[in-house]
């Protein structure tokens, strides 16, 4: 205000926006009030008073961590004058705003009644760093692409403007596991990191809504150094996936590796060896969807995998978000039928994968979780987790199984675990880490008792292998900083607000994707958006043509966008057994790495792709040119593309 004629010139103008301001006021407390009615509000998940005046108004109480849900309709609250509602605050509404309050009362009962299309959840995130992209052309791909001979994994990220290859170890961290890092010690032996990480594994595994945090030892205000020397380095931990003091040198189960598939290895060759001394070859180990590295370091053991999925019926798009069927399930008749017929002794183990990454990233029940632990039981053999999506796999079963509902994450994951022998887990994933892996097992449990002889404990055997391939058992091949990172990332990756953006993230492509005419499988994953290779060619193009690659290389070389092929090419079809090739995939993955995109980049993705399905009889054959017999070859082939109707598909996207 420079003068009193400017004041005066726009006083209605200032008292009118003052009696806006304090309309809002009153709309989002009395919403806040509302919410905070409600029982089992967590403390916290109130402050959101956009998202509960969207939110819908028909549920009953709140959901473990949910923001979004109130108890009443706005417009069912008692309604009170303007002057009324302006009398608190010592000053006179001007007249004639009267109306603007009821027009805004108007408003907020609007808002409730249309709450199906309004309706979503706040935003969790912002980014605070970017990193600009290089836009590449499409000859300059194409030279490229030709020069790696059109594997995709060869291909130069920093040519690639959305990288939808994986989603382990593309994580973006968050602030507080970079400011974890700073914490992190080099020492080679027992670094400060190794204890934190350990009581995380604790926390995230066992304690469900108990934790005991003690990283806030080494971020926060400094305890006594008794308290850190009783309470963490030499705290006696016994019975459950991590052992702690005495026990843990004495009967060690919780492994500490570089990632994922380091973990397998231990897993399969350390089981593989004790068969052997026991003069055992071979056998067949079972699962809910063997993934490709998973399946080779079976194979690699000499093991034999089989699948033993659940078919259950698709989702329409409509329904995506209010319903699932656990399509990852394990088809525990078909389970309970091959262990009767083999027995124990030629079955080393069964690998529940949570989320099933080869069935669409399909979540697993509870339910069938708990199933399968008893059929496995009953017939003595011990039952894994392969638990690399672990946190996406307890939202789903929080949102979609009834039982279930309104109850923790935290809580889920502990039970989740409560049925396993042991599991392995990538930290690249659902550690929301860069790097590193763990393999743990249940003291004294079912999976400790079968495979340790008079020769030697298994957890000795497997810190043995650990030590002459990784490192010494305190960083087992991580940095210290790193390790620090994967222990914040535990405690974050559990977080109901991160679930719900993660999974809501997913399901925004794989709806973009579906309503531009493009093929996905639905309900979407929690990590991936998958695409029927079968019906995007409309059954025209053979399996031997490996359409699914012809789609990966035609994203990459017009659009900068990179997928993966997990079907024919990648599961080696073409080399499996007919009972092999039984219920195989045939799919082009597009995994979502977490934190990094957004919506913008999904829409382009969603665009790129609904081209090329316009024009899908262009795309070309692919046929494998070197290394067709190789394990594991769409990591390290040679392809050679057929380019067949090449002039008429240059015409065709000239105008891309």
């Amino acid at each position: 205000v420079d003068s009193a004629s400017t004041f005066s010139e726009h006083s209605n103008l200032a008292v009118s926006l003052f009696s806006l301001s304090l309309s809002l006021t009153m709309l989002l407390t009395r919403s806040s009030n509302t919410t905070a009615s409600g029982s089992g509000t967590r403390a916290g998940d109130t402050g959101c008073a956009t998202n509960m005046l969207l939110a819908p108004s028909t549920a009953t109480g709140t959901a473990a961590g949910r923001a979004d849900v109130v108890t009443g309709p706005v417009s069912a609250q008692p309604r009170r004058s303007a002057e009324a509602e302006m009398e608190g605050f010592g000053c006179e509404l001007p007249h004639g705003h009267d109306s603007f309050l009821d027009r805004a009362h108007d408003l907020a009962a609007a808002l409730e009644q249309d709450a199906d299309r309004l309706s979503m959840g706040a935003p969790t995130r912002a980014a605070l760093a970017v990193r600009f992209a290089r836009v590449s052309t499409r000859e300059q791909r194409q030279r490229v692409l030709q020069a790696v001979e059109y594997n995709v994994f060869s291909f130069p990220a920093e040519l690639v403007l959305v990288d939808l290859l994986s989603d382990s170890g593309t994580t973006a961290m968050c602030a507080e596991q970079w400011g974890a890092l700073f914490w992190g010690d080099e020492s080679y032996g027992r670094n400060r990191g190794y204890y934190y990480f350990l009581d995380a594994l604790r926390d995230t595994f066992e304690r469900g809504d108990a934790p005991h945090k003690r990283l806030a030892f080494a971020i926060g205000p400094e305890p006594p150094l008794d308290t850190v020397i009783d309470e963490l380095f030499l705290k006696e931990h016994s019975g459950g996936f991590v052992n702690g003091g005495l026990a843990q040198l004495v009967r060690p189960n919780c492994f500490i590796v570089p990632q994922g598939r380091c973990a397998e290895y231990l897993l399969f060759s350390s089981i593989a060896e004790v068969r052997r001394e026991r003069g055992l070859e071979g056998g067949v180990v079972l699962s809910n969807g063997w993934f490709d590295t998973t399946a080779a370091h079976a194979f690699e053991a000499g093991f034999q995998p089989l699948n033993c999925r659940l078919a259950t019926p698709p989702v329409a798009a409509e329904d995506v978000g209010r319903v699932n069927h656990f399509a990852g399930d394990m088809d525990t008749v078909a389970l309970a039928a091959h262990l009767a017929e083999l027995g124990a002794e030629r079955v080393p183990l069964v690998v529940l994968t949570v989320t099933n990454n080869t069935a669409a990233g399909q979540p697993v029940s509870l339910a069938n979780i708990r199933e399968t632990k008893r059929v496995t039981q009953e017939a003595g053999v011990p039952l894994f987790l392969d638990a690399c999506r672990f946190a996406e796999n307890a939202y789903f079963i929080q949102q979609y199984e009834k039982s279930q509902r309104g109850r923790s994450i935290p809580e889920i994951v502990r039970d989740m675990f409560s049925y396993a022998d042991g599991f392995t887990l990538s930290l690249k994933k659902d550690g929301l880490a860069n790097i590193g892996g763990v393999l743990c097992f249940r003291d004294c449990g079912l999976f400790h008792s079968s495979y340790t002889t008079a020769h030697a404990d298994i957890g000795i055997r497997m810190k043995e292998r650990q030590i002459l391939c990784y490192g010494n058992d305190s960083y087992g091949g991580m940095t210290g900083r790193d390790i620090m990172a994967a222990a914040m990332g535990l405690y974050s990756v559990v977080k109901h607000d991160y679930l719900r953006q993660r999974v809501s993230d997913v399901q925004y492509l794989a709806l973009e994707l579906h309503k531009r005419g493009v093929p996905v499988v639905l309900p979407p994953g929690g990590h991936a958006v998958y695409i029927d290779m079968d019906r995007f060619f409309h059954g025209r193009k053979p399996w031997q043509e490996y359409g699914g690659v012809a789609l990966c290389v035609e994203l990459l070389r017009h659009f900068a966008i990179r997928g993966c092929e997990l079907g024919p090419f990648a599961f080696e079809w073409d080399e499996k057994s007919e009972e092999e090739r039984s219920g195989m995939a045939n799919l082009v993955r597009l995994a979502v790495p977490r934190n990094v995109y957004s919506r913008h980049h999904m829409e382009y993705v969603a665009k790129s792709c609904a081209f090329l399905y316009e024009h899908s009889q262009l795309l070309p054959a692919v046929t494998v040119s070197r290394g067709k017999t190789l394990r594991l070859r769409h990591f390290q082939s040679g392809l050679a593309v057929n380019y067949e109707h090449d002039q008429a598909q240059q015409g065709s996207t000239a105008s891309t």
